[in-house]
């Protein structure tokens, strides 16, 4: 019996049901924009918000491509925003991309877009000019439609919808959740029938509001022409070849929903945003029709290696002999006495004679002919000749393909091409396992760039594609940094500060006095120490042995304090953290930094004539979840000396996103901590 009391349960259970259902749905309406809408209220708008997505809708189906006798996709988006200021006009900028390859292109169809404003309370609608959507040819593979909305305003909303229709079906349109404004509703629906094996890589750190996937049933109908070819064969590879046919197939109708999702804005220890943003790819793995034997489309990586080892702007370039090496490689290792030197010789033959233009790239772009001859050329150019010159002196080498720290991660299960954009070598001698990189000066034999350190990368030979792995985590950048101070019958001090660098700060320091005067770097070193400090002298050790770090050391002179009774004196000097490089309350994406850290700080100063310790900071430990880093400030005095040590070490490079409260936290204790001045006091 249902009793008053459940009844009431149970229309309370259906409202929530159907409120939660209305939840799941978008409560606008493309097309008509109401006064009411231009009200957006959200706890993502702040006063830094410049524009904000209000929908983002977006849809992929198959169609029967009755033509040519196979599918095409059909791909609709439909997009509100709201501008909020002046800052926001980027927001109405469009780029839409479609995909060439060969004689043919995707198809832009049905664009509508509209600039709407209140005026005399009520909604207006600028509708754009067909004429104003330009063309522009950005590459080979891609042609951009674009244009920009008219009467734009502080406060406008704007709106368009488009269609794609693309005959090329494994360009199943990916789609971004999450860009450089906050996204109140973000909806991508894909409708793949059974005949397509896509893979599914997902990415981002914002959970997704609705994930779901319905099967459905549908039957695609053709007209096959006389003249034409069926994609569609039988066990015997021949064409079913009617008049009129149709397929039947499962659907998994999938929809994707995020909301409330904030803007993806670039913080500090931030390799490139396109990793952290929230997103769906597709990959087509394989095809399988009914009747017909499945066929796969994405490579495994061992034919990926072969291919790319019969490309001639890859395995083509270093595979042949290269005779034409044997004099000038003969000269580059002469005298050296094993398979090791001449490896060192080679490598700097190469880097002190070949300019890299910085162009990141995975294949070569001209002749090894020719880049020997220009004494230049791309990241590949450079490391082939390399590994040519190499290979030609009977040394093992290897082409290793990565993705750079600022183009993104590699994927580890798929060969996703794509995502590799650099080319270094490896070398095996001995049994020994090395990497170079010849495209940067002052880099030494063996070392690596730091924006190499991306995870993934991969050992091409001509049967193989074996993984390798560079992580930041393994990198540790020691930097050590001494200041003695004595004092002087004047009253002022004379002393010393002694820094020893770590390998990528030493790297930068030799860079950078290659396009300077040890003059003028003393002078810039000059204006970063504290008011009052003279350097008399400067000496640097270990600038051209490219394997060890860099010294350098500094005589200074202090002025005296004068006749002050209270002076205030910050015992870091120079070394002081003064802001915290993680400023946002919150963090949407991990932290990367280049390496770990090593950073040790030692002060050892004769208390100032006259005067005495009036007040000393401190000591105080800070660890950092335990044993991921720590940062110690220890200091004492006593009636004729200051000492103290600062340490701050970080034994990972990357945190992860629940981590980043702690790192901050840290950072903030340590420019307050760093901040603080010893008080000396006259005696009387």
């Amino acid at each position: 019996m249902l009793t008053k009391l459940n009844f009431c349960i149970l229309l309370l259970f259906l409202f929530n049901q159907n409120h939660l259902f209305a939840q799941d749905k978008l409560n606008i309406k493309f097309g008509k924009v109401t006064v009411e809408d231009f009200n957006i209220k959200s706890a993502l708008i702040d006063s830094s918000t410049n524009a904000v997505v209000i929908a983002d809708v977006g849809r992929s189906q198959f169609v029967a491509n009755t033509s040519d006798l196979t599918f095409s996709l059909m791909f609709t988006e439909k997009k509100r925003i709201k501008v909020i200021n002046k800052n926001g006009f980027d927001a109405a900028t469009i780029i839409i991309p479609l995909f060439v390859q060969d004689s043919k292109s995707e198809k832009l169809e049905q664009l509508k877009a509209s600039t709407y404003n209140i005026e005399n309370g009520q909604v207006i609608e600028t509708k754009i000019d067909k004429a104003s959507v330009f063309t522009e040819n950005h590459s080979k593979n891609w042609i951009y439609k674009k244009f920009t909305f008219p009467a734009l305003k502080e406060g406008s909303i704007i709106e368009y919808s488009y269609q794609i229709k693309s005959d090329f079906y494994f360009n199943l349109q990916s789609w971004t959740f999450q860009g450089d404004y906050p996204v109140l509703w973000s909806q991508y629906e894909a409708a793949i029938p059974e005949f397509f094996k896509f893979v599914i890589l997902s990415q981002g750190y914002q959970p997704l509001y609705v994930n779901k996937n319905e099967q459905s049933t549908q039957s695609f109908a053709f007209v096959e022409h006389a003249d034409a070819g069926s994609e569609f064969t039988n066990d015997q590879g021949q064409s079913s070849r009617t008049n009129n046919f149709k397929i039947d197939g499962s659907i998994d109708n999938h929809t994707w929903v995020m909301k409330d999702v904030p803007a993806l804005k670039e913080e500090a220890f931030t390799t490139t945003l396109s990793n952290a943003e929230a997103k769906i790819e597709f990959q087509l793995n394989q095809i399988a029709y009914p009747n017909s034997i499945p066929r796969n489309v994405m490579n495994t990586w061992e034919k990926v290696a072969s291919g790319l080892m019969d490309d001639e702007q890859f395995g083509g370039a270093i595979n042949r002999p290269n005779n034409w090496l044997d004099r000038d490689a003969g000269d580059v290792v002469k005298g050296a006495a094993n398979q090791q030197e001449k490896a060192e010789k080679i490598f700097e033959y190469v880097r002190d004679n070949y300019t890299c233009n910085n162009n990141n790239r995975m294949f070569i772009t001209t002749g090894l002919k020719d880049v020997y001859k220009n004494k230049g050329g791309s990241a590949a150019d450079i490391n082939m000749l390399l590994i040519a010159i190499l290979r030609n002196q009977n040394i093992e080498a290897y082409p290793v393909i990565l993705g750079t720290r600022d183009h993104g991660f590699t994927h580890e299960l798929y060969p996703l091409m794509d995502r590799y954009n650099y080319l270094i070598a490896q070398v095996v001698i001995d049994g020994k396992i090395l990497y170079l990189d010849a495209t940067l000066p002052k880099l030494g034999f063996g070392m690596l760039p730091s924006k190499v350190y991306n995870g993934q990368a991969r050992v091409i030979t001509k049967n193989s594609a074996m993984p390798v792995y560079f992580v930041a985590d393994s990198l540790k950048e020691s930097n050590f940094s001494s200041v003695f101070l004595t004092n002087l019958d004047n009253g002022a001090f004379a002393g010393s500060i002694n820094h020893d660098f770590g390998t990528y700060e030493s790297l930068r320091l030799r860079q950078k006095l290659a396009q300077t005067t040890l003059d003028d770097y003393k002078k810039s070193l000059e204006k970063e120490l504290p008011d009052g400090i003279v350097i008399d002298s400067l000496k640097m050790d270990s600038l051209k042995l490219l394997n060890e770090p860099v010294s350098e050391k500094l005589d200074v002179t202090f002025k005296s304090f004068g006749n002050d009774d209270v002076i205030y004196f910050n015992p870091m000097l120079d070394e002081v953290i003064k802001k915290n490089p993680f400023a946002a309350a919150e963090r949407y994406y991990p932290v990367e930094m280049p390496y770990t850290i090593n950073n040790v700080y030692t002060l050892n100063m004769e208390i100032p004539k006259g005067f005495q310790v009036e007040e000393l900071p401190k000591s105080v430990r800070f660890s950092l979840n335990n044993d991921d880093g720590m940062f110690e400030y220890l200091i004492s005095a006593d009636k004729e000396y200051v000492q103290m040590r600062c340490k701050l070490m970080l034994n990972r490079a990357n945190f992860m996103n629940e981590d980043y409260q702690y790192l901050r936290e840290l950072y903030a204790s340590i420019v307050k901590k760093e901040s603080e001045q010893i008080v000396f006091k006259k005696v009387k």
